[in-house]
Parts: C-alpha cells; structure tokens; sequence
C-alpha cells in the first residue's frame, strides 16, 4: 500500500493513494491554512470511521440482517501536550434495518472491534476505545 502527499501552497497539502484517489488537506487559519480541506488527524477519524463502518454493513449482511443504513460517529480526544495524540475515542453506529437483532448488531460491533478494523486496532495501541450502538427499526 502507498501514498503521497504533495504541498501545494500555505499549509495546503493533496494527498494520492495508491488506488489513484485524492483529497485535499489543509491546516487552520491559526497554523497558516485557509481551511480548505479536512485536517490530518481528522483523516485518521475518517479512516477508522470508514474501517469499522464497512465491517458493519458486511458482517451484518453476512449474518443475514436487514440492515438498510449504517452511519458511525467517531469522537475523540486529544492529548494538550505535542505529540497530540489521540487518548480517548468513542465510536458510536447507528444501523437501521428491518428487525435487526440486537445481539447480532453487538457482535458485530465486537467482531470489527476486536477482530477485523485494522485501524482500530491500531489505534486501540494508543488510546482508550469504546463503542456503542443504536438501532432505528423501519
């Protein structure tokens, strides 16, 4: 797996991953950015957001679910002092489905938790990791 990351100007920055897709980075205005696109360690949020979310959706449909939306919100918090990692993050699925069971759901949320996010698990090295979920029945 690869990826470059190119200056542009100011504090902006595009980013190419090996697959030939690109997004643009950008600081805030205080560092020198003009807010241009999503700060760098909110890429890593996305990532582990867009990890977890795609276990979801196939382990759930694996378990033979009806699962019709998945949405994951992902906070964090950081430590004040440089390096400003990340300490605490809380992730959140929202999954919404047709008599979805709920233990199935928690298992899944375990499965990618525990098992399957890369990114997750990476990060659950550094700081502390919790989940929660609700379901929205249609």
């Amino acid at each position: 797996m690869k990826a470059t990351v190119k200056w542009l100007d100011h504090m902006s920055f595009v980013g190419e991953s090996g697959s030939g897709h690109s997004v643009v980075m950008d600081g805030a205005p205080d560092v020198g950015g003009r807010n241009m696109g999503v700060r760098p360690m909110e890429m890593v949020l996305l990532g582990l957001g867009g990890c977890t979310a795609f276990d979801m959706v196939m382990i759930l449909q694996r378990q033979r679910q009806a699962i019709s939306d998945c949405q994951v919100e992902v906070e964090a918090e950081r430590a004040t002092e440089v390096p400003k990692v990340f300490t605490k993050i809380h992730v959140h699925y929202i999954v919404k489905g047709k008599g979805l069971a709920p233990a199935k759901v928690e298992r899944a949320v375990n499965m990618t938790a525990e098992k399957y996010c890369s990114v997750s698990i990476m990060l659950a090295a550094a700081a502390e990791i919790t989940h929660d979920f609700e379901i929205i029945e249609e």
